[in-house]
């Protein structure tokens, strides 16, 4: 296995910025930085690396919520990390990522953010099924894909922000 990127907890000024934009001031805080947990792959055979709820939260069907995760990672040129739901949630309630397959460029780690990875998720449950998710809990997954480019590329272009900031 070749060894290409490094998670990393955001600042804490930073982790609060999105904790408001999510979520509101003051709501629940506190402590939610403390209980960042850089992502990890439960097995030795696992692909995917968990990424863990900062909050608790229920989703009835339809509902959605935007996650901070208060991670940040640092990727290897010429490699992307895909999230993905979790699998189980995914199977069990339907739980879907809103942009489906969410993708963290190797470039998004200077952002002025500091590559803050948020996760929006919606429960999709066409059976009324109501999911919980506890703090702590995994509830997507990311995964390490390498990839090419054409051979007349010349983008000189440099990244500074998320969702849209290179078709601006």
């Amino acid at each position: 296995m070749k060894r290409i990127a490094q998670f990393e907890k955001v600042s804490n000024e930073q982790f609060v910025l999105g904790w408001a934009d999510c979520f509101g001031t003051g709501k629940g805080i506190c402590d939610a930085f403390d209980y960042v947990k850089l992502p990890k792959r439960a097995t030795k055979g696992s692909a995917g690396y968990d990424f863990f709820a900062v909050k608790s939260v229920v989703l009835a069907p339809g509902e959605s919520i935007k996650m901070p995760t208060g991670i940040r990672v640092k990727i290897d040129e010429g490699w992307v990390l895909k999230i993905y739901p979790r699998s189980g949630l995914g199977f069990k309630y339907r739980l879907q990522l809103n942009n489906t397959v969410g993708i963290i460029d190797s470039d998004y780690y200077y952002s002025d953010n500091e590559g803050h990875i948020f996760i929006k998720i919606t429960n999709d449950s066409k059976d009324g099924k109501t999911v919980t998710i506890n703090r702590g809990d995994a509830f997507a997954q990311g995964i390490f894909l390498e990839y090419g480019i054409t051979v007349d590329d010349d983008v000189t272009d440099v990244r500074n922000g998320g969702f849209g900031s290179t078709s601006k």
